[in-house]
């Protein structure tokens, strides 16, 4: 089976791994591996300060937590995302607002969301889908003109830019994730970044129980969310690889591309002239007028010949676990067409060129 993704790991992070362990650095309070990977990352992004969390869930969720928005406040949200990014407004009591995707890099559009901004909206959460950025120049004009904060949801992008800036770096927070199959992974993990040190002071705080003085009593209701220090060696590891990651993902697309330019009803990922696409996942979506099947038929057959695939994301207007919000009240018609007609590829940096070949030969099949 060539699998959709998988992560790329050796002796490096094997050795680093090591040395935390052997060095005690077991846990998330206390080491060196942790806050050298912080600040790494950090001017990676091109950011000031960072906070190496547990996941890119709780990455999202402390962000929105630090503001301390008055319940029923609501947040927009890409509304074709994995569903973590509206669950980290909705467990914060706040409610998730899609804003429907466009047809072209499937990110949200940027000309719904003015229409969608209410006295109760408080935050946008922009998701960089597959790897692609939003345009985010445009967006901040938006949100400094009626007052809202910026959270960059970064969880598919590390090392995508817009106009030559790193994503991660316009948010007033930014998150990313280290999941098994993000750009880099420490297995399970996350970071909060940002410019604003009262902000990162913040998500500290709370990320790690809401001690204070005396320890052991507490004025504000933490969280468990730190990172372990042999995650955080894991990550400085992969962090050094991350150049050569993105350059192997650039040319998996590049191969993609070229095999399938010619097959009539596929849509195939774009890259804007203003932007840099890091190509997460490798993603398509299929026209069922020029195919024998429809998206799930497709799907199988890949799989019945040996090759894994993945739907897009079930958008966040059509989630039964919004059902009491307003969320589930707006039309979100391109987001739920690409739900229906979209699947990505085989994206792992070590895939090979005659299994790009295979790949393509069994789509035009098809």
């Amino acid at each position: 089976m060539i699998h959709v993704f998988e992560p790329s790991l050796d002796e490096t992070e094997v050795e680093l791994v090591s040395k935390a362990i052997r060095a005690g650095e077991i846990s998330g309070t206390f080491g060196k591996y942790l806050p050298e990977f912080e600040q790494k990352f950090a001017e990676y992004c091109d950011s000031k300060y960072a906070s190496a969390v547990s996941s890119g869930t709780t990455a999202l969720h402390l962000a929105l937590a630090a503001y301390d928005f008055k319940e029923g406040s609501e947040v927009l949200v890409s509304a074709s995302t994995n569903v973590a990014t509206a669950l980290a407004a909705s467990h914060n009591n706040l409610v998730p607002i899609p804003v429907d995707s466009e047809t072209e890099t499937w990110n949200l559009d940027l000309n719904k969301v003015e229409d969608l901004i209410t006295a109760k909206t408080k935050a946008i959460i922009p998701v960089h889908l597959f790897g692609h950025p939003v345009e985010m120049n445009e967006l901040k004009n938006i949100c400094d003109k009626h007052g809202i904060k910026i959270i960059e949801d970064c969880a598919e992008a590390h090392g995508a830019t817009v106009n030559g800036q790193k994503v991660g770096s316009f948010g007033d927070m930014s998150c990313f994730s280290f999941y098994a199959n993000k750009i880099i992974t420490t297995g399970e993990g996350g970071m909060v970044v940002s410019n604003d040190k009262k902000l990162i002071d913040k998500v500290n705080y709370l990320k790690n129980l809401a001690f204070t003085q005396p320890r052991f009593r507490h004025i504000d209701q933490g969280y468990n969310f730190r990172m372990t220090g042999y995650q955080a060696a894991m990550g400085i590891a992969q962090l050094a690889k991350i150049e050569g990651f993105i350059a192997d993902k650039k040319r998996i697309a590049s191969s993609y591309n070229a095999k399938l330019k010619e097959v009539k009803g596929l849509q195939t990922p774009v890259e804007l002239s203003w932007a840099s696409n890091v190509y997460w996942m490798y993603a398509i979506t299929i026209d069922t007028n020029y195919f024998s099947g429809n998206r799930d038929d497709l799907m199988k057959y890949l799989r019945e010949n040996g090759v894994d695939s993945r739907t897009f994301f079930c958008p966040m207007n059509k989630q039964p676990c919004f059902d009491h919000l307003r969320t589930t009240d707006i039309d979100c018609p391109v987001a739920e067409e690409i739900w229906a007609s979209g699947l990505y590829l085989p994206s792992s940096v070590s895939l090979q060129e005659n299994e790009i070949e295979y790949i393509c030969e069994l789509i035009k099949k098809f």
